[in-house]
């Protein structure tokens, strides 16, 4: 990248919003190599799934972003319900999220998301409006708003 279009994104960005946190990850040999972060608290193998032709014996990009979407839409859900009154203890509210990646009518490859959201403690009409909020808030459904098709179902229990 040219010094004058860094200088561009940068100021683009700054003037969007100021950074919050930042991390880095340093992902070598694709989906058959490993992944870093700068910390190195994150370090680890990848491998191509058994269901791709690989050998599944290491975690995939799909995996991560399933573990990572379900953690912060359950951070967002906690704390939508925070902001409402409520507080839930952690067996409370549970968040699964599986990530499908598929083929395009044009051979790229596309990611589909379904979360089950389940929430103790209320009933399913405010289970509902809570996981709504959460939805606006969550900076991964923001993220993928309008390019990743996600299914959202929700039980209250």
């Amino acid at each position: 990248m040219a010094p004058q279009e860094q200088t561009k994104l940068t100021t683009y960005s700054d003037r969007i919003m100021s950074t919050l946190y930042s991390t880095k990850v340093t992902a070598t040999g694709g989906r058959h190599g490993q992944i870093r972060s700068e910390d190195g608290l994150l370090d680890m193998k990848l491998a191509l799934p058994r269901q791709l032709g690989g050998k599944g014996d290491a975690t995939n990009p799909e995996t991560l972003f399933a573990g990572g979407y379900a953690a912060c839409f359950e951070n967002a859900l906690l704390h939508v319900s925070r902001d409402a009154g409520l507080r839930f203890a952690d067996e409370d509210v549970e968040v699964v999220a599986e990530v499908g990646l598929s083929r395009n009518d044009s051979g790229g490859f596309v990611l589909s998301v379904a979360l089950a959201i389940t929430v103790a403690g209320v009933d399913q009409k405010r289970a509902e409006e809570l996981v709504e909020s959460a939805d606006k808030i969550c900076p991964y459904s923001n993220a993928i708003r309008g390019n990743v098709d996600v299914r959202i179902t929700v039980s209250a229990r």
